[in-house]
């Protein structure tokens, strides 16, 4: 007998899970290298999440938005969407164009005036200025709760210098080019009154005047309005309502073209002001009507005014807010007053700001105003002025992604070139275009863009709360709604549960949101999971049909191991389950069209074929995906796993975690339920003095084994441990599962655990005559294959060359073309992308040889196991006291690699199938994502916390996050960047080369209109607009500025680059003017020696004109024989 030691069981154990052998590494040649990758954000579509500034640029046709992260955004025409950041993330407050100049001024919360370029394609930081003094003691904003030192900008046009408003009530003046202040300062204690006690409070609007830009308007918070005369340095006049009242705080003021000055206030009036009395000409309430006591009815502020006209004479006076506060119903407004006419546009969300659209820059001119922007708290809204009724242009941008908040999302990129048509036509059919909208041309139509040629197409799917999903056209850098479907149209509300108060379904907020998406692009198959456990798969038809939707019901799932799951009853379309479990299903959810209730007609597009509606409690799902290859379909939570027979509309399994321990047709025993996972590996041994020691050293190996998984105990002994356990990852292969045969390629079920077990579910399929007779039977493996750290994430397949094996597919064709055609169950694309098997047939391979490599990564760890011999060839720990927030397989290169998002922010990638590490780049922080988090009090745990329940908490509230940040083919990526916006990736270096190539042209030369002619009239009476030398006033003869008012902080190293590209652009352009410069002086030369020729053929010419002359005198009087 042979003896055996502890140090010899020991070595056995770590040669069972040694490093891979030499030979693989001299056979699978990896092509992949680190400087393939460069990971870097390349489009972000959307709208910007709680927006708060506004800029528009009237000759470039630009708009910019910035919000409350420090995101800005430039929008132009189709394809013009430029996206950058703030780098300290504060609010942008004020944002101003350098109209026609390529470049944009903003003001941040954190007391920053910055200058951006975007003269080239990505606009670049030039360089920012840093106020110190400005903030006042106390707080003096009565408009909102925040203290704010920057409250507002002007810039005049064609100016370098630009008017800082501060909330302590000065005004500073900014040089634009050398962002330098200027000795020149209006302090609010020479704008007031002497005879004023008090603070004027901010200042909440500067412009000039239209006719004399010497004279600057500066209205203050608290209702003061002061005309500052900039040659005299003093106030030329000041008014205010007189009272004192909060009521008469200033929000708004602007200038008529012809001098005429208007205020806003906040107790809902307009004033009119002359700039000669200190009273107002007139004073109106719009919206106020007078009450029983002949007073006005209390208002709304009004936050925004202009003041535009028309050569025809009529006048736009246009504002929002206003209305009267006791006003039910909708209160945010836009109100456009046309002479005597009131129009009030009602508006979804709070007005944030809006700008007028005209036809020219210049103040002084007839402005011509032809559209307002309106940019809400959630939309943004262009009116047309020129139509009647003021109709809404129809936005061209994709900014309905949030319309329902977005719970999950999916990105295919590389599929089928026919997908996206298909979409887009049956979308056309069902989203007709809406009536009531402008004929008239978006407005917004700056830069230029030119369709990139792209070879592959990009969709990508979202998932909302209200039950729909959306499918966008991704390709080529734009982001175009194809499709939308909705879920809630498959199920019907039962009398007395309206608002989902019935039910199950009272307490939930979202009871039809999408919680996992699971799409076969080949078959046009969609899988789509909701939070009780539901999932309903459509499939795609491109005429509309009328027919029943067939329901499927889910047995409640016990956590027996002692029951063996029963075979389904022959023909029998749902599983039995008591009232009370019914209770739970249909208490609030009826399907639409079931079988008896007659059939309803179905919409083009997407349509359901199958709906299986849990029975019993709710079972959150957490894996999902489908086979239409084997026509199953397989979901997954905490509770256990289910598998369902799409073809005969049957449930094949649903088996708790518990159950899938057990082998097939025997219970297990205590001794397989004791050994370690590692061991496992070898639980074929025919060697049974082996075994015993096996499971005699099980406990001692267990300890080493405690901290596979955050939530095990220290022993892995007891069933209880097991039963906490969920699925987490699911994934249908053809596959080499049995060592005893492992000649035998067999449809099997791999499924991944929340404990990091792998385990198998071996899949009889009936022949394909007799598929829709015959039930599919499902058999477990017995165990764990292997176990790693942590929750299981994702699981792909390699042939024994190392390509990856793609999934079985049968190929999509239209039902209601080919009805009668015999569908086939089981068929392989010819395409690349299509095929199941790599080029490799591994019937090559010799018999005992392995012939297919199993990848399998958890939240910790990553492992390369050969198959069928099972043994782990290539390990890598990804993370040790951090984890793994989303893990993928992707081709790139016409190779392989493993890609994680880790919860230190960092991208890591991996080549396959030995795990070397490619790219380690700290990419995006985990923090930015935290607005998807459950736990809105707790927030995000710290990573770096090594208590397993501190751990446990952040990974679940990382789990909306995983939903929404995906890897895809070629090397893209997407996440949710905030509720409102979606943000696309590339880790592939080769894609960020072409990337300027796909950028639209944000800048655009274009001539600036000629400012309006002054009339005679006007110029000899000193009327017409008169011309100010701001260089001489603000320059250096306006003396030296505080130092301690403000800091210069010149651009980054991005804008340093940038600048030194612009240096080198400016000297080729100098070049070229240097060039043509010598080519005039060249021309000049020419041309002068061409004056100098004629001038001597001039003076020969008079010669011989003088020569002929004394020649005809000579021979004049002579007679013809004396010659």
């Amino acid at each position: 007998m042979k003896k055996f030691t502890f140090k010899g069981v020991l070595d056995g154990f770590r040669s069972s899970v040694q490093a891979a052998p030499r030979g693989i590494e001299q056979e699978i040649q990896e092509t992949l290298r680190p400087d393939h990758f460069q990971i870097k954000k390349t489009f972000r579509h959307g709208f910007p999440f709680s927006p708060t500034a506004l800029a528009w640029d009237p000759i470039q046709k630009l708009l910019a938005v910035g919000d409350k992260g420090g995101n800005l955004r430039i929008l132009g025409g189709p394809g013009v969407d430029a996206h950058v950041r703030h780098e300290a993330g504060e609010a942008v407050l004020h944002a101003k164009f350098l109209i026609n100049e390529g470049a944009l001024v903003t003001a941040t919360a954190d007391d920053q005036l910055h200058l951006w370029t975007f003269r080239q394609k990505s606009p670049q930081r030039v360089q920012s200025l840093k106020f110190q003094r400005e903030r006042y003691s106390v707080k003096l904003s009565l408009q909102t709760n925040e203290i704010k030192r920057i409250t507002c900008l002007h810039l005049p046009l064609q100016s370098k210098w630009v008017h800082v408003g501060t909330e302590r009530g000065n005004v500073h003046v900014v040089n634009i080019e050398t962002f330098a202040l200027s000795g020149y300062v209006i302090n609010w204690n020479k704008a007031i009154e002497v005879t004023r006690q008090n603070h004027p409070g901010a200042v909440v609007e500067i412009s000039d005047n239209p006719l004399d830009a010497s004279k600057l308007l500066i209205a203050f918070e608290t209702g003061l309005v002061v005309v500052w005369d900039l040659r005299a340095r003093a106030a030329e006049w000041r008014g205010s309502l007189g009272s004192g009242a909060p009521g008469e705080a200033v929000r708004a003021a602007a200038w008529q073209h012809d001098g005429k000055l208007m205020t806003a206030h906040a107790d809902g009036a307009l004033a009119t002001w002359t700039t000669r009395a200190p009273r107002p000409a007139t004073l109106s309430y719009p919206h106020a009507k007078a009450n029983k006591d002949g007073k006005p009815e209390p208002c709304k502020p009004i936050l925004r005014l202009e003041w535009k006209t028309y050569r025809t004479g009529e006048s736009l006076v246009i504002f929002s807010g206003g209305l009267p506060t006791d006003k039910a119903g909708r209160t945010h407004s836009i109100t456009v007053l046309n002479g005597k006419t009131t129009t009030v546009l009602e508006m979804e969300h709070s007005v944030v700001d809006f700008v007028t659209l005209c036809e020219t820059p210049h103040t002084a001119d007839y402005q011509e105003p032809y559209a307002i922007v309106v940019l809400l708290q959630n939309d943004l809204v262009v009116i047309d002025l020129l139509s009647p009724g003021y109709p809404c242009f129809e936005n061209p941008y994709p900014m309905d992604i949030h319309e329902s908040p977005v719970t999950c999302c999916s990105y295919f990129a590389d599929c089928p070139s026919d997908l996206i048509p298909a979409f887009y036509s049956v979308g056309r059919q069902v989203n007709k275009k809406t009536a009531g909208f402008s004929e008239k041309l978006w407005p917004i139509n700056g830069g230029e863009w030119a369709p990139a040629s792209c070879s592959y197409s990009e969709i990508i799917l979202t998932g909302h709360a209200d039950g729909s999903v959306k499918f966008w056209d991704a390709s080529a850098g734009t982001l175009q709604i194809l499709y939308k479907l909705k879920c809630s149209k498959v199920f019907e509300r039962r009398a007395g549960s309206a608002g989902g108060a019935g039910g199950a379904y009272g307490a939930e907020e979202a009871p039809l949101g999408v919680q996992q998406l699971a799409l076969c692009a080949e078959s046009r198959r969609l899988a789509v999971a909701l939070p009780h456990g539901h999932v309903v798969l459509f499939k795609f038809r491109k005429s509309e049909t009328v027919g029943e939707t067939h329901v499927l019901e889910i047995p409640v799932i016990t956590d027996s191991v002692e029951e063996e799951p029963s075979p389904e009853a022959e023909g029998s379309r749902c599983v039995s389950a008591d009232a009370d479990a019914r209770r739970w299903a249909g208490g609030w959810l009826r399907v639409r069209g079931a079988a008896g209730a007659g059939g309803v007609r179905r919409a083009a597009g997407f349509q359901p074929a199958l709906v299986a509606l849990q029975l019993g409690p709710p079972h959150p799902i957490t894996a999902l995906t489908i086979n239409s290859s084997y026509g199953l379909m397989a979901w997954g939570g905490e509770r256990g796993v289910v598998v369902a027979d799409v073809s005969r509309r049957a449930v094949v399994a649903a088996l708790a975690p518990a159950q899938l321990y057990q082998a097939p047709h025997a219970p297990p025993r205590p001794a397989d339920r004791q050994r370690s996972p590692s061991l496992d590996q070898d639980k074929d041994s025919s060697d049974e003095d082996s075994n015993c020691l096996k499971y005699l050293f099980a406990d001692f190996l267990d300890k080493l084994d405690s901290s596979f998984s955050r939530s095990r105990s220290s022993s892995m002994s007891s069933l209880e441990n097991i039963s906490q356990e969920g699925i987490q990852c699911l994934a249908f292969a053809d596959s080499y599962t049995k060592k005893s045969d492992p000649t035998q390629l067999l449809p099997t079920l791999w499924i991944g655990t929340t404990l990091g077990s792998v385990l198998t579910m071996m899949i009889n399929l009936p022949e394909a005559d007799l598929r829709h007779t015959q039930p599919v039977v499902v058999s477990t493996s017995g165990g764990p294959i292997f176990r790693l750290k942590g929750s299981i994430l994702t699981m792909s397949f390699l042939d024994c060359n190392g390509a990856l094996i793609p999934y079985s597919y049968e190929s999509w064709r239209d039902d209601s073309k080919d009805a009668r055609r015999e569908r086939t169950p089981t068929k392989q694309g010819s395409s690349g992308s299509g095929s199941r098997m790599s080029p490799t047939p591994a019937a090559e391979a010799p018999p005992a040889a392995d012939r297919q490599f199993v990848v399998v990564a958890s939240e910790k760890q990553a492992r390369v196991v050969a198959l069928p011999s099972q043994n782990c060839v290539y390990r890598q720990q990804i993370v040790d006291t951090d984890f793994v927030v989303k893990a993928e397989i992707v081709s790139l290169k016409d190779s392989v690699c493993l890609v994680n998002y880790l919860s230190t922010g960092h991208l890591v990638a991996y080549s396959l199938p030995s795990l070397r590490p490619l790219v380690d780049v700290d990419f995006l922080p985990l923090s930015e994502l935290s607005f998807q988090t459950q736990s809105k009090q707790r927030g995000i745990v710290d990573p770096m916390l090594s208590i397993w329940g501190q751990q446990l908490i952040v990974n679940e509230d990382t789990d909306q996050i995983a939903k929404t940040f995906c890897f895809s083919n070629r090397g893209h990526g997407l996440y949710l960047a905030s509720p409102t916006e979606i943000q696309k990736f590339t880790i592939d270096a080769e894609f960020c080369q072409q990337l300027n190539e796909m950028l639209g042209e944000l800048f655009l030369p274009r001539d600036m209109p000629e400012p309006p002619k002054e009339s005679f009239f006007r110029g000899l009476f000193g009327g017409g607009a008169r011309p100010l030398d701001r260089e001489e006033l603000f320059g250096e003869g306006s003396g030296k500025p505080n130092r301690a008012v403000a800091k210069h902080i010149p651009g980054g190293a991005s804008s340093a680059a940038n600048l030194e590209q612009l240096g080198a652009r400016a000297g080729s352009a100098a070049a070229e003017v240097s060039r043509a410069h010598q080519f005039v002086l060249e021309r000049g030369d020419k041309l002068s020696q061409l004056e100098d020729r004629t001038e001597r053929m001039h003076s020969q010419a008079a010669e011989f004109s003088s020569s002929a002359h004394q020649l005809m005198l000579k021979y004049k009087d002579k007679k013809w024989y004396q010659l």
